[in-house]
C-alpha cells in the first residue's frame, strides 16, 4: 500500500473525532504513514464540503466545521493540498465512468496529479478504484 494518503472528508472527520468506527486496513495504513513519515494530504475542498455537511445536520460534529478544519489541518503531519487549474480541469475531464459528485471529482484529480491512495467510505469512489482509475482504501 503506498503511504501517500489524501483523507476523504468521512475519514478526516473519523479521525478528528476519534470515532474507533474506522475500517482496520484503513488505521493501518494510516499508522504505517505516520511512521514512515509521510504526510496525511487534504484537500481545500474538504472545507467546503465540511461546511455543507455542518449546514445540513447529516453529520454531527463537536466543534464547528471551521474550526475543527482549521485544527486539523494545523496538526503535526498533515499537509494541505492547495486546488491547482490543472487538477480544477483534470477534474472535468476523468476517465469514464464519471464520478457526479463534483467535490468527489476533485478529490479523485488530486489524488491522480499527486500519486495519493484517497481514504474513503464512498463507493462510488471506491468503485471507481477498482475499475482502475484512481487508488482508494476504504476507511
Amino acid at each position: 500500500m503506498n503511504d501517500k494518503l489524501l483523507l476523504d472528508t468521512c475519514a478526516l472527520i473519523w479521525i478528528a473525532e476519534s470515532d474507533p468506527g474506522m475500517a482496520k486496513a484503513a488505521r493501518e495504513a494510516l499508522e504505517s504513514a505516520a511512521l514512515a513519515g509521510s504526510p496525511l494530504h487534504v484537500s481545500l475542498i474538504t472545507a467546503w464540503e465540511l461546511g455543507l455537511l455542518e449546514a445540513s445536520g447529516r453529520v454531527p460534529m463537536s466543534r464547528p466545521a471551521n474550526v475543527a478544519f482549521s485544527t486539523f489541518v494545523n496538526l503535526p503531519g498533515v499537509r494541505l493540498q492547495e486546488l491547482t487549474g490543472d487538477i480544477l480541469v483534470n477534474s472535468s475531464l476523468l476517465p469514464q465512468p464519471f464520478h457526479p459528485d463534483p467535490a468527489d471529482r476533485i478529490l479523485i484529480a488530486t489524488a491522480r496529479a499527486l500519486d495519493l491512495t484517497i481514504v474513503t467510505r464512498d463507493r462510488l469512489i471506491l468503485d471507481y478504484a477498482e475499475a482502475g482509475h484512481v487508488r482508494a482504501l476504504a476507511c
